[in-house]
């Protein structure tokens, strides 16, 4: 292979395209590693792209690892499930690199092979003839791969009984649970609004039932970094805002309005089996 400033160069992409792929920053950055250390080995003869190759590189060491999680059953990890070191170092990759949030929660419920194809041509750009290549597979089947992948992760359709006004009222309290605005929140829910949430989620002692735009309003408050680590989608057929620290599911928050104002919000806990699609 030739120098490292030629590694060092295409690093950063490298590192982009594997998260993608493997959904974790340690994994991304043990892969580029791997990368690094099969490229000393390989022979440079003939090698005119030498950016392309580090791509079909690393792409099979990520393949590899997909289809290895793929044969021993393993499924996308929850939020619940990793420790808080892990969480927080996911969570600043993708902040850092302004990944989507939903995005990344969809393409880890991809087949491998899916996977690979929709992260190189859709997200890099990489044309189908080397997609194939690393897939071993034909381009025609490629372009299959990458539009099945597409149509699971898209979808685009409306949720029934979600208006145009219910959506807007659920962003603009969110935004401001986000940014901490009080006065703001307490407008926007309903004087009797009811918050109800699964114990598992909640600090001990908690209680799982909130009644009042007060009360729910200063509780909420407390809680926006889970809420920044929010992003729409759907979850079995119903619009929520999943909180996906990292890019890692933990919880469904589900909005209930009554005109311009909230009546209810629902925070549930996800589990392996809850099916995800986008918004």
């Amino acid at each position: 292979m030739g120098s490292i400033e030629e590694f060092e160069a295409a690093r950063p992409r490298l590192l982009s395209l594997a998260h993608r792929m493997l959904g974790s920053a340690h994994d991304a950055e043990d892969a580029v590693q791997t990368t690094w250390l099969r490229a000393q080995a390989a022979p440079r003869d003939g090698l005119d792209n030498p950016d392309a190759w580090l791509t079909t590189i690393t792409t099979r060491v990520c393949l590899d690892q997909l289809r290895a999680r793929r044969r021993r059953g393993e499924v996308a990890p929850l939020a619940a499930e990793l420790p808080a070191a892990q969480l927080a170092a996911d969570e600043d990759f993708l902040r850092r690199e302004d990944v989507s949030r939903a995005l990344l929660v969809l393409l880890a419920r991809l087949p491998p092979a899916q996977r690979v194809a929709y992260v190189l041509h859709d997200l890099f750009a990489v044309p189908f003839g080397q997609v194939a290549a690393i897939l071993g597979t034909t381009p025609g089947n490629a372009k299959k791969l990458a539009s099945r992948a597409r149509a699971r992760i898209g979808g685009g359709e409306e949720v029934p009984g979600a208006s145009s006004q219910h959506r807007e009222v659920v962003a603009a309290f969110l935004s401001a649970a986000r940014g901490g605005d009080l006065h703001r929140m307490v407008a926007l829910l309903a004087p009797d609004c009811v918050r109800t949430a699964d114990a598992a989620l909640l600090p001990p002692g908690a209680a799982t039932t909130v009644t009042g735009a007060v009360a729910i309003a200063a509780e909420t408050g407390l809680f926006a970094d889970r809420i920044r680590a929010s992003a729409p989608m759907r979850l079995d057929g119903r619009a929520v805002d999943v909180i996906a620290p990292g890019g890692h599911p933990l919880a469904a928050i589900e909005v209930a309005t009554r005109g311009t104002r909230i009546s209810r919000i629902t925070i549930t806990r996800i589990g392996a089996a809850d099916v995800l699609a986008a918004a």
